[in-house]
């Protein structure tokens, strides 16, 4: 069968997270989306940790479930910033955010515990502790082996492995002796697979992809796909896919384009300047890409700008082209359904109407990914008024037209040419 999990999102303890991020709201929108499987985001913070054992109960299988009528399944999993200095003296500070994946919830307390002693991990949903990245996955493996520990959203600037602020060029210079334990990166939103196919130092390491959500409505922006039968729909199960690159059993990620991403191209938001790192013209007027190892400034303020995604994959690419080797799994970009309607009425995306034609179509034709993934375009064409028949046609065929993303700000997509 079909599991579609978005394994990284935050609960309402976590800084600028809508107050709806609790069990309640997640077992009800997993269902509106489609998803099978959904993280519980930030297990280190004591009150969301209480939420979770009063609202979901331990099936024997690694996972969780809703005691509400959904029975809507989770997997204990956190967010922790890493910031810490490494290196010789002078070396940038570095800001890693790392997902980490429990069996049980023994374990996550054992980790608590020990979390507990190194900082505060009370104050936030996602904790910010002096560790190492090393230290931190040294400890969490020392508890229980059973753990996975995966980078996050890899390529943005300020707070992952491999961002232009405070990242590192490559796994092994993160995690020393301990790489051999790290199976996977979460690509993040303003970067897709097709761009980090451009690495061969990832040719070995599994790309999965989430929402990192901060409101139920952004449940599954971005997800993987699982093929596994109710007997095998365990932790173990999601965790050894996830470890082997088993194509079969894992086929498909589903994608945010990657333009839309609020990095995606470098820039200064202050000055709203966003620059094509491919076609830019360096402040001084020669023109040539910025690619190099100066950070370039902004043409306005002469500030620094923000490197985004696109230039950090350049940078450290080994390919000029992506190169899917035959157990990288697909992807398959999509626009959410919301964004859709709201460019098929010409209206922002929280409007009442969008609202409204969204909860119908959901109640009418099923959930969110059954209609982007399963219904025929016949079908859509003869019962979805006809703009987001059409809307949902030039999503599956790519076209549209994205003002990328950059500096914090995230792209636009425009679905009609009109």
């Amino acid at each position: 069968m079909r599991i579609i999990a978005d394994l990284h999102i935050h609960s309402k303890y976590s800084r600028a997270v809508s107050k709806q991020m609790d069990i309640d709201h997640l077992s009800e929108w997993a269902k509106i989306k489609g998803i099978d499987l959904i993280g519980t985001g930030d297990f280190t913070h004591f009150k969301w940790l209480a939420e979770i054992k009063e609202k979901l109960v331990e099936d024997g299988s690694g996972l969780l479930v809703s005691k509400d009528k959904y029975k809507q399944r989770f997997m204990l999993t956190s967010e922790i910033s890493c910031i810490y200095k490494q290196g010789p003296v002078g070396s940038k500070c570095r800001k890693i955010h790392l997902i980490v994946f429990a069996p049980s919830i023994v374990i996550v307390e054992k980790i608590n515990i020990e979390l507990n002693k190194i900082g505060n991990i009370h104050s936030d949903g996602r904790p910010i502790l002096g560790i190492s990245a090393y230290n931190l996955a040294k400890l969490i493996f020392d508890i229980d082996d059973r753990c996975m520990v995966i980078p996050a959203h890899v390529w943005t600037p300020w707070f992952s492995i491999f961002g232009s602020k405070s990242g590192f060029s490559s796994i092994k210079e993160c995690f020393g002796d301990l790489t051999d334990k790290i199976y996977a990166i979460e690509t993040g939103l303003s970067s897709d697979p097709e761009m980090n196919w451009r690495l061969s130092a990832l040719d070995n390491i599994t790309l999965i992809s989430n929402s990192d959500a901060h409101s139920p409505a952004n449940l599954g922006r971005e997800a993987n796909v699982f093929a596994l039968d109710e007997n095998n729909f365990t932790y173990d199960e999601i965790c050894d896919i996830i470890k082997t690159k088993d194509k079969e059993r894992f086929p498909t990620t589903l994608e945010f384009y990657p333009e839309e991403g609020k990095y995606h191209f470098d820039g200064h938001a202050n000055c709203k300047i966003c620059v094509d790192p491919f076609k830019a013209v360096i402040p001084s007027g020669s023109e040539e890409s910025v690619i190099n190892d100066e950070t370039p400034r902004c043409p306005i303020c002469r500030r620094p700008m923000t490197i985004g995604v696109a230039s950090q994959v350049a940078k450290l690419a080994d390919r000029k082209e992506s190169k899917q080797l035959k157990n990288f799994p697909d992807s398959i970009h999509l626009v959410p359904l919301r964004e859709i309607i709201a460019n098929a009425f010409g209206v922002g995306v929280q409007s009442k109407r969008v609202n409204a034609e969204y909860d119908r179509l959901i109640k009418e034709f099923g959930s969110e990914f059954h209609i982007l993934l399963d219904l025929e375009q016949k079908y859509i064409n003869d019962n979805f008024p006809p703009r987001i028949a059409q809307g949902i046609l030039n999503v599956k065929n790519g076209d549209l037209k994205i003002d990328p993303g950059y500096d914090g700000i995230f792209g636009k997509v425009h679905i009609f040419k009109d």
